[in-house]
């Protein structure tokens, strides 16, 4: 028998709002469930956290069993899952990292610094532009090599968000097809009945 999966949508700073790829797979996808934060303009490295680490643990099935989860993050959203604790880490079955932030470069994003550095124990992948405004992609494939990912360059992409033409990024959705087919789960994604009337 195989495991049921449930996807975890990490969105970052402000937000992914009704065009962002993000906000696209949320409503076409079945298993997924999007956090939400409090306060996306001031972002709080300790409430961010902590409600990313409540929403994962929160994932059960119909007899109340742990899901696990695959997690699909963008920009501060990806440093935010770097900072859980183990709890929450030992639920997540894989981990699509996109576009990750540097709270380095923006005062705002500073509680989120120093990145951390440690090999994550699951798969995981990051996605990264060589012109990102937000963080050089020589930084993002130090991230990748640090937390033990596969690094996939994508080119002339941005920030990988509306501004740069991503709506329903069809690359994003094949990675994130091969995190939840490698882990078993369901023979991969699986179409919102919903769905069914939105363009493809």
């Amino acid at each position: 028998m195989t495991e049921a999966v449930r996807i975890v949508i990490v969105p970052g700073w402000r937000d992914s709002g009704p065009g962002h790829w993000q906000s696209l797979w949320a409503q076409r996808y079945a298993d997924t469930v999007r956090v939400q934060q409090d306060d996306w303009q001031t972002p709080a490295r300790a409430a961010w956290v902590e409600r990313i680490r409540q929403t994962i643990l929160a994932q059960v099935d119909q007899d109340g069993s742990a899901l696990p989860v695959v997690v699909v993050a963008h920009s501060l959203g990806c440093i935010a899952v770097n900072h859980l604790p183990e709890d929450a880490q030992a639920r997540i079955r894989g981990a699509l990292l996109v576009a990750p932030a540097d709270p380095e470069r923006r005062s705002i994003l500073s509680d989120f610094a120093p990145v951390p550095s440690r090999k994550l124990p699951y798969r995981s992948i990051v996605v990264a532009s060589n012109n990102d405004p937000y963080c050089p992609i020589r930084l993002c494939g130090a991230y990748a090599r640090n937390w033990g990912s596969e690094f996939v360059r994508v080119p002339e992409a941005g920030h990988i968000n509306v501004e740069s033409g991503h709506g329903e990024w069809p690359l994003g959705v094949a990675l994130l097809q091969s995190l939840v087919a490698s882990d078993g789960g369901e023979g991969g994604l699986r179409r919102c009945e919903a769905a069914a009337s939105l363009p493809s």
